[in-house]
């Protein structure tokens, strides 16, 4: 057959749409994002929560132990700051830890003035209203100044570019779906040379109620369904924040872990915690009880320990600390312009062996 009828055969077959047609298809704006969890979910589980505010501060131990170890990162940046966000709020720990005696006295000075002196003001967001004002008559709101705002979403924050003078996030961000998208915002509302200090948990938080709930699974009911939320391991981390356009990166891990009597208890820990599997999609209703019992022999055969009298799980905390580009800002030196060598200070030859 000629070319010619051939190519006209082609296109009309072949219609492509004009400007003004209707797409017969649909496209993605965007960046894909993978949601894993639930927005609404956790909104239910913080508000439900922190409705019970007894119980809801009796385990406020570890967020308060988190927002004080985070905290004690900023007696290493020797500024004041005047504006700076508390993103993810729960119930204010930063606020609290900021006002707690300094974990760092000095000696030279008869009284050691806490971190909260060097802020002249705390916003504190958070999707929750009931977990965002729960402690709201406390002592320590009136050694702050202290503005609390609800935001539908904290992927979606309401603030001008070049705001704040500090970003601090204490376990709030590891529920995000689109992380990346998040640490460029935090990045764009920070002012030039300001940092961001986050905690969140990581990868391996509560790897032993994860195994211990998947072999359960298999044993009671022959498959396995996730009751432990996925979490970033912490090698994603650095990534994440330069891609962001983060500098002078840190980024650490510290475990905590906690002894409960048994599975039991840190189950109702977690839900009183408001940090409950929030998957999409999850297996609705409560965990069976033979699955149950099975969780508290397997995991007590697997993790207990000798001489231990209750169970432990760990959190793994995920530490960040980044730092807006700006003017005069600090910069590593060019690489190869070390005047020490290496070998002179280790000891050894030039291929890497132990000298002798």
């Amino acid at each position: 057959m000629p070319r010619g009828p051939l190519l006209a055969r082609f296109f009309k077959l072949y219609d492509p749409p004009t400007a003004t047609a209707t797409r017969r298809y649909a496209i993605q704006s965007g960046n894909p994002t993978l949601k894993v969890f639930n927005p609404k979910t956790k909104h239910l589980q913080k508000e439900r929560a922190a409705q019970n505010v007894e119980l809801s501060r009796r385990v406020d131990y570890l967020k308060d132990e988190v927002a004080t170890r985070l905290c004690e990162r900023l007696l290493d940046i020797k500024r004041t700051f005047h504006n700076v966000l508390d993103l993810g709020a729960n119930s204010c720990n930063i606020a609290h830890a900021l006002t707690a005696p300094n974990p760092d006295p000095n000696l030279e000075t008869p009284t050691s003035l806490p971190l909260a002196t060097r802020i002249s003001k705390l916003t504190c967001v958070e999707t929750s209203d009931a977990l965002l004002h729960r402690d709201a008559d406390l002592p320590f709101n009136n050694e702050l100044s202290i503005q609390r705002e609800v935001i539908p979403n904290l992927e979606m924050l309401p603030y001008l570019p070049n705001t704040f003078d500090a970003i601090l996030s204490s376990l709030s961000i590891h529920w995000v779906n689109d992380l990346p998208s998040l640490l460029s915002q935090v990045n764009t509302i920070l002012k030039p040379d300001c940092p961001f200090i986050a905690a969140m948990f990581g990868g391996d938080t509560l790897f032993e109620l994860r195994a211990s709930l998947q072999l359960a699974d298999m044993e009671r009911r022959g498959g396995v369904s996730p009751h432990v939320s996925p979490l970033a391991d912490v090698r994603d981390v650095g990534g994440l924040l330069t891609r962001a356009g983060f500098k002078m990166l840190t980024v650490d891990v510290e475990d905590i872990v906690v002894e409960f009597p048994d599975t039991f208890t840190l189950m109702e820990d977690l839900q009183a915690m408001g940090e409950s599997n929030a998957i999409l999609h999850r297996q609705m209703g409560p965990i069976s009880r033979d699955v149950l019992l099975a969780n508290e022999a397997i995991y007590r055969e697997l993790h207990k320990e000798d001489r231990g009298r209750g169970i432990p799980a760990t959190f793994r905390i995920i530490f960040m600390i980044g730092w807006k580009e700006g003017e005069g800002q600090a910069q590593p030196l060019p690489r190869g312009s070390g005047e020490v060598n290496l070998k002179d200070i280790l000891g050894g030859n030039v291929n890497g062996t132990r000298g002798q």
